[in-house]
């Protein structure tokens, strides 16, 4: 018992200090020249919204009707980081999720398409991930999804 009771005491000594930063880090100014860099070396122009999100819509879609933050989205997509490197990707039948429930870079973006459209979302770190790690996500990171958005209802 005496050294369970030791071991919870050390434990919290050795779990605060991590490299975490201990406040979140504002990265948007340089998130944003990153994505303007990104674009030019890869000869691509977007929108840029209030938020700091840049999407790029290459196939229209059909339709009249855009997704809500209630809708079920059916996507395909690939993620990558800026490098190139593979975060993730789905099957050419995608994934269906509730909206809201998806990060912020999502839920914003993916409203300017139309069923079957298609394009790329450049997604600052204030919309995805923030300023810590997050799994193989790095703090800071923008992320780019290429996306197809299969259905929604």
């Amino acid at each position: 018992m005496k050294n369970f009771l030791l071991f919870l005491f050390v434990l919290p000594l050795f779990v605060s200090c991590s490299n975490e930063p201990l406040e979140a880090i504002d990265y948007s100014a340089k998130n944003d020249e990153q994505i303007n860099e990104y674009l030019k070396k890869n000869d691509l122009t977007a929108q840029k919204t209030e938020s700091g999100l840049y999407y790029i819509i290459t196939q229209e879609g059909t339709g009249d009707a855009f997704p809500t933050d209630n809708s079920n989205v059916t996507v395909a997509y690939k993620a990558t980081f800026l490098n190139g490197s593979l975060l993730d990707q789905s099957t050419s039948t995608g994934i269906t999720v509730p909206l809201k429930s998806t990060i912020n870079g999502w839920r914003e973006g993916i409203k300017y398409f139309k069923k079957g459209g298609k394009g790329m979302l450049l997604i600052p770190a204030h919309l995805a991930y923030g300023s810590f790690n997050y799994g193989s996500i790095p703090g800071g990171s923008v992320l780019i999804f290429e996306i197809e958005l299969i259905e929604f209802n």
